[in-house]
């Protein structure tokens, strides 16, 4: 990583791909072990916890026990500052930030989470937070490795 101001906000792919086991997985599961060494200062929402689970059973062919067994391992994780909240006003929040954006509901969520709690960097596998002010896009995967993560969830 390369380590632009904390704290990071990890998000739902980086999570997903770090217990995937994919060719590209080394890169994130690097981000995932600094945050729970605590070499990294990393805020994770817990609503993270259940997308990172459906993008395991839905996109990399994981069962749900083994699925819940690798969240329920991470969210002993004790050196992640975990986010507990998600009220109704942070729903609303998310989507008025969503159609602000033009970007899906959860990074409306995300990016409300991170401006809220002050958070530097989100890590990521995509560019959609480049438009919030204030918050720090930090692309986890080459161009290259994203062409090898999808010849591999293809096949």
């Amino acid at each position: 990583m390369s380590k632009p101001d904390g704290p990071y906000l990890i998000d739902v792919g980086v999570v997903a791909l770090a217990h995937a086991d994919t060719p590209v997985s080394d890169r994130a599961l690097s981000c995932l072990r600094e945050a729970i060494r605590g070499d990294i200062d990393a805020v994770v929402p817990y609503p993270v916890v259940l997308g990172s689970h459906a993008v395991l059973t839905g996109y990399y062919g994981f069962d749900n026990a083994t699925a819940a067994d690798m969240m329920l391992n991470f969210m002993d994780s004790k050196r992640v500052d975990w986010r507990e909240r998600m009220s109704e006003t942070d729903v609303r929040d998310a989507l008025a930030r969503s159609a602000e954006l033009d970007i899906d509901a959860w990074d409306g969520y995300y990016a409300d989470v991170a401006l809220g709690d002050e958070v530097n960097t989100v890590l990521t596998l995509d560019d959609t937070f480049d438009g919030v002010d204030g918050v720090t896009t930090e692309v986890i995967l080459s161009p290259a490795e994203f062409a090898i993560l999808n010849d591999f969830l293809s096949s």
